[in-house]
């Protein structure tokens, strides 16, 4: 059988094994049932859009576009990979045999033993911390490089490590993969962000927590959610909201399942997702734990920031503005991303309540630093606020304005 004609067999067998029907499928890629129905019965061949997807989106490391791949088109090329592979041997293997049985099958740093994972397992989980906050201040893809580094480190000292340290050992990788996932989003690569998102999953799954492969699907909804996608936002978010996960977890999915919802302009459920996301979050076990916190650790309150993003959205620009002017004022005067990316959607409220002089001082504001933390996701907001800004441009405030939103919008457009 030829590698293309494999290729749906094998397409089928992963979707069902990450447990999504053909519908849910189609829906998380914004591709249509029917013509996924014949690639997956081998009646259609896929386009290397459609396998570079599928296999990002159900973490392949690049098996489904080789798959794919015509003869000549030098898909056996091992430059630009299209997804990032910590293991040197298969991931699937290693998985299949259990975190008791890593070190049986070889797995090293570059091909060589890695230190004893004691003494230094507390360097990595205090470069871990300093590097989330180098990410409020430091442009991605500067990051990347070492994020990637220090992810195969300590996944190589996992492979080394007496079974005491191996668990916390996986664990620390997989957050370090799954913040190398955040930084490939903010630099602009969706799929490098699924596919390191993917194998932070898989990490923590070895290392014994089943968790974060279900917090890697509220990555995902948020990659849609820039996407504009809202049906896939909702249902990826739903599906990381099981009453086994952690209430975080189901905290931070329902914030994004309430996104999804406003996207569309349903205020009933983005408001009844708000309500089961505050509740979650305030619980006394989502406050607690000793791994690094997942998702966002500079908002005092998640939720309510999330009720000023989600207003804008619902065509309530005046409440937005209120809620994100004083849950702004709380934000950690280091945490430039975050305030970049709460404070430009703050400005957007304001414009569309017609403070066009106010929303156009705070964007000025910030868009001084913005060459600082240049983010992908923050940069749609951007347009949305300079589109916003369009229609008031006998305003003063808005023309002096203009050049410097040009300057951080040229990149994108490049």
């Amino acid at each position: 059988m030829s590698t293309i004609s494999r290729f749906g067999p094998e397409l089928r067998r992963l979707r069902q094994e990450a447990g999504l029907t053909l519908t849910e499928f189609s829906v998380a890629l914004n591709y249509d049932k029917g013509h996924l129905s014949k690639v997956e019965r081998g009646e259609r061949s896929a386009s290397p859009e459609l396998a570079r997807r599928c296999d990002a989106f159900l973490g392949a490391n690049g098996g489904l576009q080789r798959l794919a791949a015509r003869p000549g088109t030098g898909s056996d090329s091992t430059e630009t990979p299209a997804a990032p592979s910590l293991w040197l041997v298969g991931r699937r293997a290693v998985l299949a045999a259990g975190t008791g049985s890593l070190i049986d099958f070889g797995l090293k740093l570059d091909g060589q033993a890695s230190p004893v994972a004691d003494p230094l397992l507390p360097c990595f989980r205090a470069q871990f911390d300093q590097l989330r906050k180098l990410g409020q201040s430091t442009a991605p893809k500067v990051l990347l490089p070492l994020l990637e580094t220090q992810t195969r480190m300590v996944a190589g000292l996992a492979a080394e490590a007496p079974s005491a340290t191996r668990t916390p050992a996986l664990l620390l990788a997989s957050r370090f993969a799954e913040f190398t996932g955040w930084m490939a989003q903010e630099a602009g690569d969706s799929g490098a962000a699924l596919g390191w998102t993917g194998e932070a999953a898989e990490l923590a799954r070895a290392g014994g927590d089943p968790y974060l492969g279900s917090y890697a699907l509220v990555r995902r909804a948020l990659v849609t959610l820039y996407d504009g996608d809202a049906a896939s936002t909702i249902t990826l978010a739903r599906r990381a909201q099981s009453h086994e996960l952690p209430p975080r977890i189901r905290g931070l999915a329902a914030q994004r399942e309430a996104q999804g919802h406003a996207l569309v302009g349903d205020e009933r459920d983005c408001l009844r997702s708000l309500d089961r996301a505050r509740e979650l979050l305030d619980s006394d076990d989502a406050r607690s734990g000793a791994g690094p916190v997942i998702g966002t650790t500079h908002l005092s309150d998640p939720a309510e920031m999330t009720t000023g993003w989600c207003l804008h959205d619902l065509g309530r620009p005046k409440a937005a503005a209120d809620v994100l002017d004083r849950e702004y004022r709380r934000l950690p005067t280091h945490a430039l991303r975050t305030r970049a990316r709460y404070g430009f959607r703050r400005s957007l409220a304001h414009a569309a309540s017609g403070e066009v002089e106010h929303a156009c001082t705070i964007a000025g504001e910030l868009l001084g630093v913005m060459p600082a933390v240049p983010s992908a996701t923050v940069n749609s907001d951007v347009r949305r606020l300079a589109r916003e800004l369009s229609r008031f441009r006998s305003s003063r405030a808005v023309r002096d304005l203009q050049p410097a939103l040009a300057r951080v919008l040229a990149p994108a457009h490049g």
